[in-house]
């Protein structure tokens, strides 16, 4: 669980405005501003509010949080700053806000006067719906649902993409390569661009300088320029920092490359990178990936939730991961980076909200306070009644009908293993589910056999984090035999992304035939076949 405090601005809140908390940023320079989305979807900033980057409409700082009306009731999906700083932020309905400094047009308004409070940014963006938001130093850009995206502000270096070296006073559509690309992901460095899109590759433009855009050289991109040093792999996350890049692919592997001065690739040296190197190479699959813009420090999460930090790290020099106590990457940022910013929209989860569930955890499997167990393998798990009752409906019926089990002390199962069922009973009193991926396909049995759809959806994002070449087509096959619709799009499309590897395993092979035929028909449709 994050602590919000971690990041001292935080500290100036008691335990009740706390709780209320859903979402929160820190930025800023020295990491002297902060925003946070209640729970009821109000918008509060505080902190020093240099270039009216807090939108309150006036140029005063304030240690006490002030709401932003104009805000308010509005659902915030993404959120990004810059170094002026300035702020966008795209709400639910895709709506686009920005505020804050605006000397070189960051804010798309056209003009190059400050924003005191959030306006509407609607040039070349009616009828259009944004999904996520991106800044560099005070360079902007937005993603729409369609998979466009849209850039404008300083443009010294071509870190807008538009071919010139001209600043873009409003949004204007990234085409280029980009033009029939369906973009998923979007990420500034100060001075840089870097985007990713749905078939896996990796597209960079502006500063180059460190070899930031990973394109094997150090000179600028006026347009978008895919990453070769990355072809054959497909990417699923990338982040920026300062003046260097990471990218995890859909396998956990990761990649490093540009500005090296503190060590933030993780090489274990100081050299600059003009194209991407795998790192972390002996460690356990990488899950998560962490950097922002206004810092050189990174960090990663690895499939256990181990966290590593590397690069600047208050002031030191790290050249190699190192492993750390934090549970999460954004720890790193609160801790050690300089400044303390956070690296993206933080989301909170609250003591208030887990109290019950630390409670029930302590009791789970407890034989002094149990009032039933379970024997699965000649082995005894024991629980409460009343817990799986309120918790699962298939238990309300077992205990609440005439079942023969509701009179039991014991109950016997043979339709599952030891491990599996075990972890379905623990997730009935933690809401967690800790099982490796190859164990997770007869918990999803399970949970489909019990209609527990937000079991079902775990055991689906722990076989996601799980899948590789091998057994892709086997998790696809259980996909569709315990129709999980998202999982068997997501092995659908790891398969035909790694389809010269998957076609020569044995899972492949040995496949039912009418599974094999609908594969092979529906990567048909899609292209996978030409040349």
């Amino acid at each position: 669980m994050v602590d919000v405090t971690k990041w001292p601005l935080f500290n100036l809140m008691g335990p009740q405005e706390l709780s209320t908390i859903r979402k929160a940023c820190v930025f800023g320079t020295s990491a002297n501003e902060a925003i946070y989305i209640t729970n009821d979807d109000e918008v509060y900033v505080f902190g020093l509010n240099c270039s009216n980057c807090l939108g309150t409409g006036d140029s005063q700082s304030t240690i006490v949080p002030k709401k932003l009306d104009f805000l308010s009731g509005r659902k915030v999906v993404s959120l990004s700053y810059g170094s002026g700083p300035h702020i966008l932020l795209a709400t639910e309905d895709g709506e686009l806000f920005a505020w804050g400094h605006n000397g070189y047009s960051q804010l798309g308004n056209g003009t190059t006067n400050q924003g005191v409070a959030p306006v509407l940014v609607s040039v070349n963006l009616l009828n259009k719906k944004v999904t996520e938001v991106a800044c560099g130093s005070h360079h902007s850009m937005a993603l729409t649902d369609s998979g466009e995206v849209y850039a404008w502000g300083y443009n010294n270096c071509g870190q807008v993409g538009s071919g010139s070296t001209a600043n873009q006073p409003t949004p204007r559509r990234v085409s280029s390569c980009l033009q029939n690309k369906v973009v998923v992901g979007i990420v500034c460095g100060q001075t840089s661009s870097l985007a990713v899109v749905d078939n896996g590759e990796v597209y960079g433009w502006g500063y180059n300088g460190n070899g930031q855009l990973g394109l094997g050289n150090n000179g600028n991109q006026l347009t978008p320029c895919r990453l070769v040093g990355l072809q054959g792999l497909c990417v699923q996350q990338i982040v920026s920092g300062y003046a260097h890049s990471l990218a995890l692919t859909d396998e956990g592997l990761l990649y490093a490359w540009g500005a090296n001065t503190y060590g933030q690739l993780g090489t274990g040296n100081k050299s600059n990178q003009l194209s991407p190197v795998q790192i972390m190479t002996e460690k356990e699959r990488i899950v998560e990936i962490a950097a922002c813009h206004s810092t050189h420090t990174s960090a990663a999460k690895t499939q256990s939730g181990q966290v590593y930090m590397w690069g600047q790290c208050r002031g030191q020099s790290i050249v190699l991961p190192h492993l750390t106590h934090f549970t999460c990457t954004d720890d790193v940022f609160a801790c050690f980076a300089t400044p303390s910013v956070m690296w993206r929209l933080l989301s909170m989860e609250h003591d208030d909200f887990l109290t019950v569930a630390q409670s029930l955890k302590k009791e789970f499997d407890n034989p002094e306070t149990a009032d039933l167990k379970f024997c699965i393998d000649g082995k005894y798990i024991y629980v409460h009644k009343a817990v799986l009752k309120i918790r699962c409906e298939h238990f309300r019926s077992m205990f609440q009908s005439h079942w023969n089990e509701d009179m039991k002390e014991v109950i016997e199962i043979d339709q599952f293993s030891y491990p599996v069922y075990r972890s379905f009973l623990e997730f009935l009193y933690t809401d967690n589910v800790e099982l490796p991926p190859e164990d997770a396909i007869g918990l999803l049995d399970l949970a489909t056999s019990y209609c527990e759809n937000r079991l079902k959806r775990l055991c689906q994002h722990i076989i996601k984090r799980g899948i590789t070449v091998e057994n892709a087509f086997s998790l696809l096959s259980a996909a569709v035999r315990y129709d999980a619709e998202d999982l068997e799009e997501f092995c659908f499309k790891f398969c035909v992304n790694h389809l010269t590897e998957v076609t020569q395993t044995a899972a492949f092979w040995q496949i039912d035939g009418n599974l094999l035929k609908d594969f092979i028909c529906r990567a048909s449709r899609c292209g996978a076949f030409k040349n």
